[in-house]
């Protein structure tokens, strides 16, 4: 790895664009996605694989893609891939004096790094959470594949900080058979909220 990597003064950046938020707490919120390459958690039904090898992806300087995106808008979700296996620290920093508020969509595999102001924690079965992640996620969203997940949801939640909003979201491809239990498991269990990939329904990134 070069030193601009390391440092964090760089990133392999696979896209960013300007969307509406489609998941979790801020669904519906204008933002400007940050998709930094790399992740080695490997989910097998990721939707993204192609972010997972970080080598595929231009290395670009933090400064730049942090202008421009403060220049579309003032909220930043940074996302991957796994978007902690990089020092946030330069990145985050340029973002925040530069006025914009900072969300991340993070496994919660890695230590937390730079300054964020919402932490969404998706925790994944192949590689848990730090302790630190689960104590200062702001809102916890299982994905829910097969009825399993249901355990597994409730395993996180009882980690996870009682400030965290909590979501269970239907994994897209088997989204019509766990959509409906779901929507059960809420009704009996209310402390769960309901998250769907809206952005998918509107048909946009």
């Amino acid at each position: 790895m070069n030193e601009e990597l390391k440092s964090g003064l760089s990133l392999p950046i696979m896209e960013h664009f300007y969307t509406i938020q489609g998941e979790g707490r801020h669904t519906g919120t204008a933002a400007y996605f940050i998709r930094i390459g790399g992740c080695d958690v490997g989910c097998h039904w990721c939707d993204v694989k192609e972010s997972w090898n970080p080598s595929i992806h231009p290395v670009s300087s933090v400064e730049e893609i942090a202008k421009m995106a403060a220049s579309k808008s003032k909220t930043i979700v940074l996302t991957g891939g796994e978007p902690l296996m990089w020092n946030l620290e330069p990145l985050t920093a340029i973002l925040k004096n530069l006025g914009c508020t900072i969300h991340i969509e993070t496994s919660g595999a890695y230590n937390l790094s730079g300054h964020i102001d919402w932490i969404c924690l998706s925790p994944k079965k192949t590689s848990l959470p730090l302790e630190g992640v689960y104590a200062k996620a702001n809102e916890l969203k299982v994905i829910i594949y097969n009825n399993h997940d249901f355990i597994f949801a409730e395993e996180q939640a009882s980690k996870t900080n009682n400030n965290a909003i909590l979501y269970l979201q239907p994994e897209w491809s088997n989204r019509d058979k766990m959509t409906t239990k779901i929507i059960d498991y809420v009704m009996r269990n209310p402390k769960w909220h309901i998250s769907l990939q809206t952005h998918k329904y509107l048909n946009i990134p």
